[in-house]
């Protein structure tokens, strides 16, 4: 069988790993230019924009994701060293400090020749794929020797991640009485998109089975108790259709379906963001708290070992010609290299020149 145009098995001899994050603001100040940014080439009411900015305002300005994020750097230069690779890890974000235009520039005056990017988004849509690859492209053109970028493909199915998450899961089934446990239902979270954007990419087919693969690791009777909804669905307005339903609307359902207690479990994130402590640890706690529910909110995947050891084992895989592609369930280790028609934007228009994609349409293997 021939290899898939979308995969490169060639060995590649990489000088740095480039971790991307989305950023996040660290005081009020920050808070308005860090929306600048996020909010570029879209049209958004003031009085939504004004909503975010009063969602901020509630944590004096302060992202959980900026320090989250350092954290993963530093664990992945720990793992690195223990595995004993000399290799240095940078860091850029598309919205806020230290910017990915700032950490190019960097690592082309340390010398960095090529480097692999670790994109902290499991999932394909285009806020988490493609618009990372746009801005990878537009941070590197017109750099004087700019580093090639080779991007690693998702983690959504990959055991690493999933082993992470399930952890995450585990614990937070251990806070609720043993009696009661085995019923606990488990509501995973992901970031709402609009239902145009995510027709359009993987997103719901690669969330739901990274749900099923983590909800089967638990055992047979919590392997049946779980369902997929959304959240964080805060910059719409007018009559556009969003992913649901919404996680706040989903725990009065579980009430009213007769539950006493409800994990809830963002695995469409890898850290606290503030949207996450915003949208699950307060208002998603009151929503439960007014109908008498008991709520354990579930980590996400941050450092631990295995979603560490994950991004290591994914910039091996690329470093070594015969490393072999961990994947778990249905669908297989996901594409190196985007097709033309991955994660488009779903604006008018040509799209935005980006990095790691090939000019051949890809098969429509989300359905």
């Amino acid at each position: 069988m021939s290899e898939s145009p979308f995969a490169d098995s060639t060995a590649r001899r990489y000088d740095a790993l480039l971790i991307v994050s989305f950023g996040g603001p660290e005081g009020m100040a920050d808070v308005e230019p860090f929306l600048d940014n996020v909010l570029r080439g879209l049209t958004l009411p003031d009085t939504a924009r004004r909503k975010i900015v009063n969602r901020y305002a509630r944590f004096d300005g302060v992202s959980p994701i900026a320090e989250h994020t350092r954290n993963l750097v530093a664990a992945v230069r720990e793992e690195l060293a223990r595995r004993e690779l000399q290799l240095p890890v940078y860091l850029g974000n598309r919205n806020w400090h230290p910017f990915l235009s700032d950490t190019l520039r960097t690592m082309a005056a340390d010398g960095i020749g090529r480097a692999a990017a670790f994109v902290t988004s499991m999932f394909g849509s285009y806020s988490g794929c493609r618009r990372y690859r746009e801005d990878l492209h537009f941070a590197a053109d017109g750099l004087e020797q700019a580093p090639t970028i080779d991007r690693l493909r998702y983690g959504y199915n990959h055991p690493g991640f999933l082993e992470a998450f399930a952890d995450r899961v585990r614990a937070a089934l251990a806070e609720i009485p043993a009696e009661r446990r085995s019923r606990a239902p488990i509501v995973f979270t992901a970031h709402s998109l609009p239902e145009a954007a995510a027709r359009a990419a993987p997103y719901v087919t690669q969330l739901r089975e990274a749900c099923r693969l983590v909800s089967l690791s638990l055992g047979d009777r919590n392997s049946r108790l779980w369902r997929l909804v959304y959240q964080s669905n805060n910059a719409r307005y007018g009559g556009e259709r969003w992913l649901g339903p919404d996680i706040c609307d989903a725990v009065v359902e579980e009430r009213d379906r007769g539950e006493q207690d409800v994990v809830v479990a963002p695995i469409g994130f890898v850290c606290d963001h503030l949207e996450v402590t915003l949208d699950l640890d307060v208002e998603a706690r009151a929503a439960a708290d007014t109908v008498g529910l008991n709520l354990i909110r579930a980590g996400t995947v941050g450092t631990h070992p295995a979603f560490v050891g994950m991004i290591c084992d994914l910039l091996r895989e690329r470093s070594e010609s015969d490393s072999e592609r961990i994947a778990l369930g249905r669908h297989g280790p996901s594409h190196d290299i985007c097709p033309a028609n991955c994660c488009p934007s779903g604006r008018p228009g040509q799209p935005r020149l980006a990095v790691c994609g090939s000019t051949m349409p890809g098969p429509r293997w989300f359905r």
